[in-house]
């Protein structure tokens, strides 16, 4: 799937790296499990992104139940934190999670040019 953030102020913007993802309860939760890990087959550059215009980052799920480990707990969506930002995004979409954080369902690219 594709996380995708539109720069909706009034001058461009800059998109640099990968953005932090985990899944959450609430959408204001805790993570559940592991964050995302890096994928690092995309190159990081400046995506530069003029008002209007949007960026994205390719993210990948893993389905919990292929792991037989799995502690298995329900999710209510992704806490996305873009690049050098403390505030989070949250985007509801049901998901089984996993408790355990040494099994990692999730993996990020860095943003690219929308």
């Amino acid at each position: 799937m594709k996380l995708i953030l539109t720069n909706s102020g009034t001058e461009s913007c800059v998109l640099n790296g990968f953005p932090g993802v985990s899944l959450t309860s609430t959408p204001t939760g805790d993570p559940i499990g592991a964050a995302a890990s890096r994928d690092d087959t995309q190159p990081v550059a400046n995506v530069v992104l003029a008002p209007g215009k949007s960026g994205f980052a390719q993210l990948r799920y893993t389905q919990a139940g292929n792991y037989p480990e799995c502690t298995q707990v329900p999710a209510t969506g992704f806490r996305v934190y873009p690049p050098e930002e403390t505030a989070s995004l949250f985007i509801p979409q049901q998901r089984t999670a996993c408790s355990n954080t040494n099994i990692n369902l999730l993996s990020v690219q860095a943003f690219q040019a929308g």
